[in-house]
């Protein structure tokens, strides 16, 4: 998040602030600007703090997606396992990282010219990229004397590729010794160490100087013979070393000699060759930035560089090629920092310079695990890679798809992880009942009992309202929400009461033990029980379920009169289903029902209706009764 950066320059009397539209955070100020000319009491300042807007491009979410794959695959590295025996692993994890940056990138480019505003994010990645690749050479590559100065030069030359496209060009030209970009090419290829290119593209200008073809192959031979340190060689450090000096020695002579004075392209290039500071800074527009010269500089004068020497080359090299007046930026603390091997400064630099949390949260990460930040705590109790990854992730939560990233995020810091998550969950808006599943399910999966209840009970709500009895009641059960199943079930047996059939079937008939959550429950899915066995014609069984669920009590007593009423039928049926014991305790509900309190609200019309009812009941129970004392006493003689 960008911050108000203004300093009052009085008290402050008044400071508040608001959510405003479209996630803006609103603070109204009372006090004078530095600068501006005071408002009147009755005008305040008002600031417009505007929240991170980088999850809004969708090729950045490309970016926030890969490099989440890439971070869960970083967590699985066993701890145990010595550190220096995964540094190749964490060299590739770093690859990766910027191979993601770099895909980012090119796909920003290719749209800058049809957005606008991906300009901007191309220029903050190229830096992201830049700082990144600095870190991997110095601190997780860790590169020695030698194998450092070959990584920076790949460095510089990944970042510094305009001269191929000019090299190219000047190459497929018709005539590329006449090209105007010609000895701009061949010097920038001897500034990036890249002699072989050099004397390739040298051999078109020397084929044309029949004349000063001896000049030309004097230069072939220094740049043929320029030592380049091979890590995976024989050769010592030493012994290259003392090879490199000669040829250096050698060059200096020819520029002593003036083997090169008749062509200044060429000495000049001598002078780059044997160093000389006054000649490189001329150089300028070529190298354009004060780290390609710094490494420049280091191949044609110290090409054996340790790490601990390099704060002093880069600071002087920082101040030669800037000058006095000119004053650093950002990025330049940031790459300076990095030189100087201050770690904790470059994170603290990029995390004020850059607009977002993703580079500082997956670099820390990174080197949290090789072991690089282990002696840096927060004073609030967190260390320094959790804080950052907190952050990112809780940015990640204001996304409408991004969110489910973040969750692998606060699950692999353990200290403040699980709260966070909390926190933020409960702030996921259910905008639809697959997302609240999604939601439901990552607390599940947590054992977050509160959050579980919590996501439940809100969709249970919400489909009652809407009048979707059976998510409602899934939604309830899931929450074990006894008061809230009960209040459902009513719905259910009243949606029956209205309607003389059951909705949902698929549910009711699959409660199973979620159906003990309350009575009423209970009472639901034994009642749809007894209509399916109904509906299977198996008479007996749903006569015992239905008097069952009126003895036991399970019955509400405003449904006995509809039970009684379903018993009807089977009452009716040719073949005896109740016994006279059973027959019995159905009479007895029925007097007790009859001698229960009338309802004041009842209509004349309803109690006629409940009188016909009773007499049908009395009639065809005592029907029943006579039948089955007959086949009884039948079967017993």
């Amino acid at each position: 998040m960008e911050e108000v950066d203004v300093e009052p320059s009085t008290t402050v009397t008044h400071l508040g602030f608001e959510w405003g539209p479209g996630d803006l955070l609103v603070y109204e100020t009372n006090y004078k600007l530095q600068g501006i000319r005071p408002r009147s009491a009755s005008s305040p300042s008002v600031h417009v703090v505007r929240r991170d807007e980088d999850i809004c491009s969708p090729i950045l979410r490309k970016l926030f997606n890969e490099s989440h794959l890439i971070f869960v695959g970083l967590q699985k590295i066993k701890e145990d396992v010595p550190s220096k025996n995964k540094k190749s692993q964490f060299v590739s994890i770093s690859k990766n990282y910027r191979s993601v940056i770099r895909a980012c990138m090119e796909e920003l480019q290719q749209n800058a010219g049809k957005r606008s505003p991906d300009t901007h994010h191309v220029s903050i990645l190229l830096a992201i990229e830049l700082i990144w690749n600095l870190c991997e050479v110095l601190f997780i590559d860790a590169a020695p004397a030698g194998s450092l100065l070959l990584h920076l030069l790949d460095w510089v030359r990944l970042h510094k590729s305009d001269v191929d496209t000019r090299a190219r060009e000047v190459l497929q030209s018709d005539s590329p010794a006449q090209h105007q970009s010609y000895w701009d090419v061949v010097i920038s290829l001897v500034l990036q160490g890249r002699t072989d290119e050099a004397r390739q593209v040298l051999s078109k200008q020397a084929s044309l100087r029949a004349e000063s073809s001896s000049v030309f192959k004097r230069m072939d031979v220094l740049l043929q013979n320029m030592p380049i340190f091979n890590p995976a060689g024989t050769q010592t450090l030493t012994e290259f070393d003392v090879k490199w000096r000669h040829w250096h020695e050698e060059c200096d002579r020819c520029l002593q000699d003036n083997t090169f004075a008749s062509n200044r392209h060429l000495e000049t290039i001598c002078k780059i060759l044997v160093g000389d500071e006054d000649t490189l800074l001329e150089q300028r527009e070529l190298l354009s930035t004060w780290y390609h010269f710094l490494v420049t500089r280091l191949l044609f004068t110290h090409p054996t560089i340790k790490p601990p020497d390099l704060h002093y080359y880069a600071q002087s090299s920082m101040n030669m090629f800037l000058g006095p007046r000119a004053s650093p930026e950002p990025l330049d603390i940031i790459l300076l920092s990095a030189f100087e091997f201050d770690l904790h400064q470059v994170i603290k630099d990029c995390s004020i310079a850059l607009n977002n949390w993703w580079f500082v949260a997956h670099l820390t990460d990174l080197l949290d695990h090789c072991k690089l930040l282990q002696s840096h705590n927060l004073h609030f109790g967190s260390n320094l890679r959790e804080f950052l990854v907190l952050e990112y992730a809780s940015g990640l939560f204001t996304h409408h798809s991004l969110w489910q990233l973040a969750v692998d995020y606060f699950d692999h810091c353990p200290e403040f992880g699980r709260v966070y998550l909390e926190l933020q969950i409960e702030r996921v808006p259910l905008d639809t009942e697959r997302k609240a599943i999604k939601v439901l399910r990552i607390c599940e999966d947590r054992q977050m009992s509160e959050q579980v209840r919590s996501i439940c009970k809100i969709m249970a709500k919400r489909a009652l309202r809407n009048n979707r009895l059976g998510s409602a009641l899934s939604w309830s059960i899931r929450a074990k929400d006894a008061a809230f199943a009960t209040l459902i079930s009513e719905r259910f047996l009243q949606d029956y009461s209205n309607k003389g059939f059951f909705t949902d079937l698929d549910l009711l008939d699959n409660l199973g033990p979620a159906m003990l959550l309350s009575d009423r429950l209970t009472f639901l899915g034994k009642y749809r029980e007894f209509h399916r066995l109904y509906g299977e014609k198996r008479f007996s069984e749903a006569a015992r379920l239905l008097l069952s669920l009126m003895t036991a009590k399970i019955a509400p007593r405003s449904l006995w009169m509809t039970l009684l009423t379903d018993a009807l039928p089977l009452l009716e049926q040719k073949e005896v289903i109740f016994s006279v014991d059973q027959t019995y305790e159905l009479m007895s509900c029925l007097e007790e029902l009859n001698l229960g309190t009338k309802d004041s609200n009842q209509t004349d019309q309803d109690e006629d209706i409940e009188s016909t009812k009773t007499e049908l009941l009395r009639l065809a129970l005592a029907r029943n009764l006579a039948m089955a004392i007959v086949k009884e006493g039948t079967i017993e003689t």
